[in-house]
């Protein structure tokens, strides 16, 4: 499959068969569909607006570039894609632990009579479940190469600590907002560091122009069927270890991590999307029907700051009918506190972010509904984590 043409309309707008194109990646004569309105690498050219044309798009439509890392239509993956996966991953991810609480525990407003199950992907390497897909893509498409990503937090550092196991050089653009516990983790992981603007946006135009220029693979930070094949492992131990589950609540950043969950599970489980208020990238994308970008802040941005949802996820959590539940940074500085207390579980605020739902009511499950949460992530400071007397 080709490339996918990144575009965008000039006036912002989705008009009748323009968005149904857009949506089924349609093409034509072996030229790359286009399969979504997105601010990509920059660069222009005639053979840009023509296949913009050559799929219905018509006027009013401005070439971008080539994304390096997405295929011209969305991937469906499937349970075999994750086994495979999972066949890939054997040596090299842990299998995360399960913990198993009692109804009321962490203070949560659990009506269940069955309890409820923690995840615990935070003890992965690098402290977050990213390594799954950086690996799986990495060993599904092996380069002589570096590799290149654009991450200002847990995808770089997956990505760096994967090509030290595999001894491939790393190049990481990151925003200069990166949080310094993360950037100093990367950096001790042996990738270089290329600060690539104020925003991940610009972090992540830099970096597609250096793979364009360099040839160097690159890693999307959370989106692409090896992305979301290599997530959705999460998924498939857990129903190994916790086969009564039924429903999942996962924290919602850029969407790899849930479209690999809802790609496992498809509609046999209730999947719960849990997002911050300041950062409602899938909330928004839901209620306009269509991957749209919005403004991010709060306690959880940078690991849950993705201003657009990826497309393989977002087809993903559609096609398995996920829920989405809001909470806000009091809920999930509340709930990660709590699991410190109780549990000496350490979690980053986008880790907590689902736990957040639970403790907080925001989800409020079904007496005999067995629930489990995801917590995702653990690359904080805990300094403000303080046993309350």
């Amino acid at each position: 499959m080709g490339k996918l043409l990144v575009i965008r309309r000039r006036d912002g707008g989705l008009e009748g068969d323009q968005r149904k194109n857009l949506q089924l990646g349609r093409g034509r004569n072996g030229r790359p569909p286009v399969l979504e309105e997105r601010v990509g690498a920059s660069g222009a050219g005639r053979w840009g607006r023509r296949w913009g044309r050559a799929v219905g798009l018509g006027r009013g439509w401005e070439h971008l570039g080539v994304d390096p890392t997405m295929t011209a239509a969305v991937t469906a993956v499937t349970r075999e894609d994750i086994d495979r996966a999972a066949e890939r991953l054997a040596d090299r991810i842990r299998r995360t632990p399960v913990l198993r609480l009692e109804a009321g525990a962490l203070g949560s407003t659990l009506g269940s009579t069955t309890g409820w199950v923690l995840k615990v992907e935070s003890m992965q390497h690098t402290g977050s479940f990213k390594p799954r897909g950086v690996f799986n893509l990495l060993l599904s498409r092996p380069t002589s190469s570096g590799v290149v990503t654009a991450s200002g937090g847990n995808a770089a550092m997956a990505v760096a600590y994967a090509c030290q196991q595999l001894r491939l050089p790393a190049t990481v653009f990151v925003p200069r907002s990166a949080p310094p516990v993360k950037i100093n983790r990367v950096a001790a992981l042996g990738a270089r560091i290329e600060v690539g603007g104020d925003y991940y946006a610009h972090a992540y135009d830099a970096a597609v122009e250096h793979a364009a220029r360099t040839g160097d693979l690159f890693v999307h930070a959370y989106d692409g069927p090896e992305i979301l094949a290599g997530q959705g492992t999460v998924a498939r131990e857990l129903e190994q270890q916790a086969p009564e589950v039924d429903t999942v609540l996962v924290a919602v950043g850029g969407g790899g991590l849930i479209g690999g969950i809802c790609s496992w599970y498809g509609a046999s489980t209730r999947i719960v999307a849990v997002e911050p208020r300041q950062a409602p990238t899938l909330h928004a994308a839901l209620q306009a029907d269509r991957a749209i970008d919005v403004e991010v802040s709060g306690i959880a941005a940078d690991s849950l700051g993705a201003r657009r949802i990826g497309v393989h996820g977002l087809a993903a959590i559609r096609a398995a009918g996920a829920l989405s539940v809001l909470v806000t940074d009091s809920d999930i500085s509340a709930a990660r506190q709590r699991l410190w207390d109780d549990t000496r579980l350490v979690a980053e605020s986008g880790g907590a972010t689902a736990l957040a739902a639970l403790t907080s009511g925001a989800y409020r499950p079904a007496p005999d509904e067995c629930v489990a949460v995801l917590l995702c992530g653990a690359n904080t400071d805990p300094h403000d984590l303080v046993p309350r007397a």
